[in-house]
């Protein structure tokens, strides 16, 4: 069984306690043994006030779900690089040397595209010139295109966010990225003052 993240609140802790004890209660009576971990959960679940365990899991925040889901991927050694080419405010400081590397960094770059939007050429370019350091716009727009995340009109006047499938990998460093960039100093303090 994977573990999940349920949020509970106890309006009344006294009238959890005592439904609890209640149930708990009446388990031994019948079984003559303590509930099983399952079971346990389901009297808890009781406790609180839902029909058993499924009804509370059922009511707990979408967020909440979607993170305890999607359980942290270990980085591997071409994501720990490809992370460690983007600074602590999240823009690519160095151009990857490894070409798997360098495919791995282009779905964060690929991430700060809106899905759906008609870019011009100067859009696009101002966007990556935002996200990295090195002063290669061109190169990165060059690249998510190759990559197909992103497309272009021949004439190159009009681009647009490819609806493209990160593969695990490239998801894990999207993942370890924002939570980079959302914990860095400078992020927290700009969070603070909007």
């Amino acid at each position: 069984m994977t573990r999940s993240v349920i949020p509970v609140t106890v309006p009344d802790l006294s009238g959890f306690a005592r439904a609890l004890r209640r149930s708990l209660a009446e388990h031994l009576a019948e079984h003559a043994a303590l509930p099983t971990h399952q079971a346990l959960l389901n009297h808890i679940a009781r406790a609180v006030g839902h029909r058993n365990l499924q009804a509370l899991q059922a009511q707990a925040p979408r967020a909440v779900r979607a993170r305890a889901a999607a359980a942290p991927a270990a980085l591997s050694a071409a994501a720990l690089k490809a992370l460690g080419s983007f600074d602590e405010l999240g823009r690519m400081s160095r151009w990857p040397v490894k070409y798997s590397v360098q495919r791995l960094a282009m779905w964060v770059l690929w991430m700060q595209f809106e899905r759906g939007r008609v870019y011009s050429e100067r859009e696009v370019n101002a966007l990556l010139k935002a996200w990295h350091t090195w002063g290669d716009h061109v190169t990165l727009r060059r690249e998510l295109i190759n990559d197909r995340l992103l497309t272009r009109k021949s004439d190159g006047s009009q681009y647009r966010k490819l609806p493209a499938r990160p593969n695990d990998e490239a998801r894990a460093l999207m993942a370890a990225w924002r939570a980079r960039v959302d914990g860095s100093p400078r992020a927290t303090a700009k969070a603070r003052t909007i």
